[in-house]
């Protein structure tokens, strides 16, 4: 099935992994809406579609503010029209630290961002989606949920990818036979700014062995682009599979 005309919404747009799915969506013939915080990062994603001849509209908002949600989905559905795909691809790694020193409020915080906006934003979609009979929804996650003892440190990030998770495979049995799929991605290892945070600000806030195995995979050049990372993910979206966890290693 082509993705051609398809509203496709990816938050997290303005750069890394968002931006990459972002432009291969584009070459597939998505119509794009770039929802971030930055404006001038979306602006110059916008232009790298615009570029090879795709459509994009920029929609500068804080995801972590409650109201954001609907204003995206409307704002999108008034310049190009109902959201057909959905990548929830925004997310905080902070707060990063030993539980001992956590913040509950901070931490709180990771859980609206990386958990309820994406939530949110699906429940918004999904009427259209339904209605349509047509719908694709996945969720960015990562690896650590396979793993959540080799991210010392990063307790929120682990707990919210693993509850981001757990939503995405309910929603897609509530979801069966509708022609909605709901599907979980594991993104790889990918040279993002969140990779270089942590080996900039890992040291004394993440375990010392975490923060040297960032260390150690960006030195041996282990890292994946975020373009490799994204075709992955984009290849997928026009299959009927629905309730999987999707692995950037796995074969397509």
């Amino acid at each position: 099935m082509s993705l051609y005309g398809k509203v496709a919404l990816v938050t997290g747009a303005g750069r890394g992994i968002g931006r990459a799915v972002a432009l291969s969506l584009a070459e597939r013939g998505a119509w794009l809406a770039l929802v971030a915080r930055s404006e001038d990062e979306l602006s110059r994603t916008a232009k790298l579609v615009t570029e090879q001849g795709g459509r994009a509209v920029v929609v500068a908002a804080d995801l972590g503010e409650p109201a954001s949600v609907a204003a995206v989905v409307d704002r999108t559905a008034a310049q190009l029209g109902p959201v057909d795909v959905l990548v929830n691809n925004a997310a905080t790694v902070e707060p990063l630290g030993r539980s001992t020193d956590m913040d509950p409020h901070t931490w709180g915080a990771a859980f609206r961002l990386n958990v309820i906006t994406p939530a949110a934003l699906s429940f918004t979609a999904l009427p259209h989606m339904t209605a349509a009979g047509w719908g694709r929804i996945v969720n960015v996650s990562s690896g650590i949920v396979a793993h959540p003892e080799a991210l010392i440190g990063g307790n929120a990030y682990a707990a919210t990818k693993a509850a981001l998770e757990a939503h995405t495979l309910n929603l897609a049995a509530e979801l069966h036979r509708t022609g909605v799929t709901a599907n979980v991605y594991r993104p790889g290892s990918v040279d993002t700014a969140m990779q270089g945070l942590m080996r900039r600000e890992g040291g004394g806030r993440l375990d010392e062995a975490t923060h040297a195995r960032f260390l150690r995979t960006y030195e041996e050049g282990r890292l994946i682009s975020a373009d490799d990372s994204a075709r992955s993910l984009v290849d997928r979206l026009t299959g009927d599979a629905t309730g999987e966890i999707w692995d950037v290693s796995d074969p397509r």
